[in-house]
Parts: structure tokens; C-alpha cells; sequence
């Protein structure tokens, strides 16, 4: 996340690597926070914030998959995206989530809390991302 100093601000290309940025972002906090939740809080917890993290990181991914498939056939066909498919990822991802979750309380229920941590992580990553883009727009002035 280095700032280049001939690097355009207000090109299109600034904005597209936004989803990149974040999911790099999920990855780093991914590996980092179960280090910091072990130190902290132990083991327990430390595996609760990493099987949660997982789950966010592949929802994400199969998101943005997702919505890519759906803009390109909806771009070049000018036909809409089976729902069929895209429920059935829906309820796939949630149910993976509540699985997981089951799994866990059903093991330690202090380490539900870290789980769920673990699972908005991709929300503190679009954060990081908005606190960025926000520094880059001040330093450069655009």
C-alpha cells in the first residue's frame, strides 16, 4: 500500500485496484489478527478469529467473483444472470457461516466472539481502504 509519487489519483485505475487493495488487505489481517488474538487471548480464540477470517476472505472472493460474471454477461449478452446460481451461492456462503459458528460454540463459546471479528474483517479492510484513499486525495489535493 505505498503511495507512488507519479501514481494519478484520479485515474480510473486508482479506483479499480480498490478491490485488489482490499482483498490484499483481508489476507495481511487474516495472518496477523490470530497471532495478535493467541498472544492475547489464547488459542481458542486465536482459531475462532482464523476460521472466521477464512469464511469472510472466501465469501469475498466469491462475491466479487460473482458480481464480475454477472457485469460481463449481463455486458455482452444483454441477458440477466440465472438467480438459481446466485441463490444457492447466497445460502452456500451462509450456511458455511452458521455451520462454522455452530462449530464453534458448540467447542468454546468464549471464542464466537473472535469468529465473528474474524468474519468482518473485510469490513476493517474497506476501511482501510476508504482511510487511504481519503490520505491519497488530501496529499495530492485532487
Amino acid at each position: 500500500m505505498m503511495l507512488s509519487m507519479d501514481l494519478d489519483f484520479t485515474s480510473e485505475l486508482f479506483f479499480d485496484r480498490a478491490v485488489v487493495r482490499i482483498e490484499r488487505t483481508v489476507l495481511v489481517l487474516w495472518i496477523s489478527m490470530p497471532l495478535f488474538f493467541l498472544i492475547l487471548l489464547g488459542w481458542r480464540s486465536a482459531l475462532g478469529v482464523a476460521v472466521g477470517a477464512g469464511i469472510a476472505y472466501l465469501n469475498f472472493v466469491w462475491l466479487k467473483r460473482m458480481v464480475t460474471a454477472l457485469a460481463d454477461r449481463v455486458t455482452q449478452s444483454g441477458q440477466k444472470e440465472s438467480g438459481t446460481g446466485v441463490i444457492f451461492r447466497f445460502i452456500l456462503r451462509y450456511t458455511l457461516m452458521a455451520l462454522a459458528a455452530y462449530v464453534i460454540l458448540s467447542v468454546s463459546p468464549a471464542s464466537l466472539k473472535a469468529f465473528f471479528a474474524g468474519v468482518f474483517l473485510p469490513v476493517a479492510a474497506i476501511a482501510f481502504e476508504a482511510a487511504y484513499q481519503a490520505y491519497a486525495v488530501l496529499v495530492k489535493g485532487v
